[in-house]
C-alpha cells in the first residue's frame, strides 16, 4: 500500500510541527518546508501527493509556489492557508487550481478532513479506519 506523502510549508515552525504531528499520527509521510523556495527544492526531488502552503512567507509566497507548480504535470494537489484572505487572494488561488483555501486559525481536524478528501478525490485513496 502506498503511504501518501504530504508537504507542509509555513514559516511558523510551531504550526508546521503541529501539522506534521497531527498528519503523521494518521499514517502519512510528512515533509516540512520553511518557505516557498525550500518547498520547490523538496518538490523537485520528492513525489508529493498533497502540499499545504501558507500564503505569507519570506522569499516566496504560497501563491508564487502554486503559480510555478500549475505548469507541472506532476504537481501535487495544493491547499492554500492564510490568516489574511480576501476575494482577490481567493480568485488567484482558484486560478492556480488550489484544491482548497483555508482561513487561519485552522483546526487540526479540518486539515485532516481536507487532506483525506483531496487524497480520495484526486488519487482514489481510501483512508484506513481510525
Amino acid at each position: 500500500m502506498i503511504v501518501p506523502n504530504l508537504l507542509v510549508t509555513d514559516d511558523d515552525s510551531a504550526f508546521r510541527s503541529a501539522l506534521r504531528d497531527a498528519l503523521s499520527d494518521r499514517g502519512f509521510q510528512v515533509t516540512e518546508a520553511g518557505d516557498g523556495e525550500e518547498a520547490l527544492e523538496i518538490l523537485s526531488q520528492t513525489r508529493v501527493h498533497v502540499a499545504l502552503f501558507d500564503l505569507h512567507m519570506p522569499r516566496m509566497t504560497g501563491l508564487e509556489v502554486m503559480r510555478r507548480l500549475v505548469r507541472s504535470p506532476d504537481s501535487p494537489t495544493c491547499v492554500l492557508m492564510s490568516a489574511a484572505l480576501d476575494d482577490q487572494i481567493r480568485r488567484e488561488a482558484e486560478r492556480v487550481r488550489a484544491y482548497r483555501v483555508l482561513s487561519k486559525p485552522i483546526r487540526l481536524q479540518q486539515i485532516r478532513e481536507v487532506v483525506n478528501a483531496a487524497l480520495t478525490e484526486v488519487y482514489g485513496w481510501k483512508p484506513t479506519p481510525e
